[in-house]
């Protein structure tokens, strides 16, 4: 695919759409389409055609680019919200001139701006395989002052001019993740931030834009995501007879001046922008290619079916009862075993010890090596849980570094879940944990790290650098980075799953440098049908840690069947998390089928195309997987409740092969049926489910 600049022409070209805007007189840029493909032609005509149309307007009281700019400043005749805003001195107030561009590779564009003696690049970014763009802004201060960002998104992203437009975006809280929800922009402005150095529980980096009037197979769809994996904001912002720009970029709003050094360059997140014209359904599917080929390492990998301790012993752990669950999880089908908090330190509730990253030796006299020999010898791997940018006051760090974590001078910081965050954004810190875990790990013998951050950002200060506040925002999220580039090069045979109290660090960011993420605290099946649906709409299956813990869950108490349960948790990467040591005979048995019929479909699960056959609630719905070829298929079916004595309608199945025939249990019957009339359902009853199993046979004789 191609980038092209010409005559002040930008169009970037992908498989199925194209991109383009121009360079107005003043060198602003104006966005000008973004949807199906055009050619340089229709680019020149639309720059023609664009500036044409916005010199006429009238201009007594608003700029007619507003609203159009590719790239929103902070000054001159911009009068809506700014991508980008400035400090110089006494002078908060952005101009720019045009001073060339770049190709690199003939996939991306760098397009150069001069700001006084700060270098601005706007960079752009396509692929051969996808209709992802990328985009993502640089800054350098080629001055002999520092110049304070008072505000530098990623990018702003035009929307096309139409009557109406819709937003979906995902929302929620602890517990409650990544819960779908859709709202219509009026004129002014709507923002989805996180201050809470996280990517959050409470909203989700993504967002998707259509008219109102796409459903699940059919409409155009626009929609972007954020590489991110700390505080954050989406600006939507829309004045009357204009399109919506959505600014995007890291940081909340107060959260600065970020001081830019003399010689400093500050490099954005990427965000990545999709157009699809298949509904919210080729939406998801295209964001999960893209993780898949371009952003989640070792992509193709099957993840094993993992046992965690922590619901069976909680702190209370030790080699014996360890051994015990092991020997358990193994004789089920577990592959991975995960021992969790309480084996470091003097760590024997959430009050004491973290920060101490040393083998209790009261509980693990001869350190983890036996434990991890015997889980292996079992055939599992070992894994272990980690919170490594935390400290309890009441531990050996915090008594030697109190210094190390945010906090204000003559201020007692405030203490959430009785832990404090210690300051990454010093490099000696970065450094030291760097070094903990290296050991940690070049000691062990581990497969796994769980990596798990339990609360946000608070009292925001580094006495020893106050001009350096905040940096806290940008440099403690690229710390982390970092560390776990850093730990992946040296110990590529580890994995790692994200976790921040369930699913409060899900971004492309975090995806870049791990295996999965753990998607909620909540394992309560019926709640996790609705994350796990709004999870689906841009993260991939193969991502999604899914458990079966022990009822009632300590969420909400439910108590809901151990098939539908684990039903709900094969739709992305399988885990146990109860007290097998409590579980009857018949649950074990239960569980023991339920997981070999688990690594029967796991690889169509974990790296299938997912189409979403209804919602969550609404009579029986389910969520298909199709492999590349369409020669398999998985249905996982759920019926949460039944009303009266009516049956489910056939289930109509999505990207089936039409002109083949599929065995079905023992029938064989064409894709075009399954696709037209639908697959029948036996579901009777309250949290009923079943997973049907398709392939492919021979080709239908018409």
């Amino acid at each position: 695919m191609t980038v092209f600049f010409e005559n002040r022409v930008l169009l970037l070209t992908t498989p199925g759409t194209s991109y383009s805007a121009y360079l107005g007189d003043d060198d602003i840029p104006i966005h000008t389409h973004w949807g199906d493909r055009i050619t340089r032609a229709d680019a020149a005509y639309l720059a023609t055609s664009t500036a044409a149309r916005l010199a006429g307007e009238w201009t007594s009281f608003r700029s007619p680019a507003n609203g159009h700019e590719e790239y929103p400043l902070d000054g001159r005749l911009q009068f809506g919200r700014a991508a980008l805003s400035l400090g110089f001195g006494d002078v908060r107030s952005t101009e720019w001139s045009f001073a060339g561009h770049v190709v690199h590779g003939g996939r991306e564009l760098e397009l150069l701006f001069d700001a006084r003696e700060v270098r601005i690049s706007l960079h752009y970014r396509v692929y051969d395989d996808c209709d992802v763009i990328d985009r993502w802004v640089t800054l350098r201060n080629e001055s002999g002052d520092a110049v304070d960002v008072h505000r530098l998104d990623s990018a702003a992203w035009v929307m096309p001019e139409q009557a109406k437009y819709r937003m979906s975006h995902l929302t929620g809280r602890w517990a409650a993740e990544t819960r779908l929800g859709r709202t219509d922009l009026a004129e002014g402005r709507f923002v989805l931030e996180s201050r809470r150095g996280i990517t959050s529980h409470h909203v989700n980096p993504w967002f998707a834009i259509d008219d109102g009037s796409a459903t699940e197979e059919l409409g155009e769809v626009y929609s972007a995501a954020l590489h991110w994996s700390g505080s954050w904001r989406l600006l939507a912002q829309r004045e009357l007879d204009e399109p919506v720009q959505v600014l995007f970029g890291w940081g909340h709003e107060d959260f600065g001046p970020r001081r830019l050094e003399p010689g400093e360059q500050l490099q954005t997140p990427v965000t990545s922008g999709l157009f699809s014209t298949g509904g919210f359904g080729t939406t998801s599917r295209a964001w999960h290619s893209f993780a898949l080929r371009h952003v989640l390492p070792r992509a193709t990998e099957v993840r094993p079916v993992l046992f965690n301790s922590w619901e069976a012993t909680e702190f209370d752990v030790d080699e014996a009862s360890q051994v015990e669950l092991a020997t358990q999880a193994a004789d089920l089908g577990c592959e991975l075993f995960v021992l969790d908090d309480g084996w470091f330190g003097q760590r024997v509730d959430d009050r004491t010890g973290l920060g101490d990253w040393s083998v209790n030796p009261d509980r693990f006299p001869n350190g983890l090596q036996p434990l991890i020999s015997k889980v292996h010898a079992l055939g599992m791997g070992f894994g272990l849980w980690v919170e490594p940018e935390m400290v309890n006051p009441d531990s050996d760090l915090y008594r030697a570094h109190p210094d190390w974590v945010y906090h204000f001078d003559g201020r007692e910081p405030a203490l959430m879940r009785n832990q404090l965050v210690l300051n990454l954004a010093r490099p000696d810190v970065a450094d030291w944990v760097l070094g903990v875990l290296d050991d940690l790990l070049s000691s062990n013998d581990l497969q796994f790290v769980k990596w798990d951050m339990n609360r946000p950002f608070t009292d925001t200060g580094w006495p020893a650098e106050p001009g350096r506040q905040a940096r806290i925002w940008f440099d403690h999220v690229t710390a982390v980075y970092a560390i776990i580039d850093a730990l992946r090069a040296k110990h590529p045979g580890v994995a790692i799953e994200a976790c921040s109290g369930g699913g409060g660090r899900v971004d492309l960011g975090m995806m870049a440098r791990t295996d999965q993420f753990w998607t909620s605290d909540n394992t309560d099946a019926l709640d996790r049908r609705s994350i796990q649906h709004g999870f689906s709409q841009v993260y991939p299956a193969r991502t999604m840690s899914c458990w079966v813990t022990d009822l009632p869950t300590f969420i909400n108490k439910r108590q809901v069947p151990l098939t539908y349960r684990f039903h709900v948790a094969m739709a992305g990467v399988l885990g146990i998390g109860g007290d097998l040591t409590e579980w009857s005979a018949d649950d074990l048995a239960s569980a023991k089928s339920l997981i070999a019929e688990y690594k029967d479909i796991r690889d169509v699960v974990q790296h299938g195309s997912q189409y979403r056959l209804g919602e969550p609630g609404r009579s029986a719905s389910a969520v298909q997987y199709v492999t590349a070829d369409r020669g398999e298929a998985v249905v996982l079916v759920y019926q949460e409740a039944q009303q009266y004595d009516s049956a489910p309608r056939p289930l109509r199945l999505q990207g089936l092969d039409a002109s083949a025939t599929y065995q079905v249990g023992e029938t064989a019957v064409s894709g075009a049926l399954l696709m037209s009339h639908g697959l029948s359902l036996t579901l009777t009853g309250d949290y009923a489910s079943q997973v049907i199993r398709l392939r492919s046979a021979v080709e239908v004789v018409a």
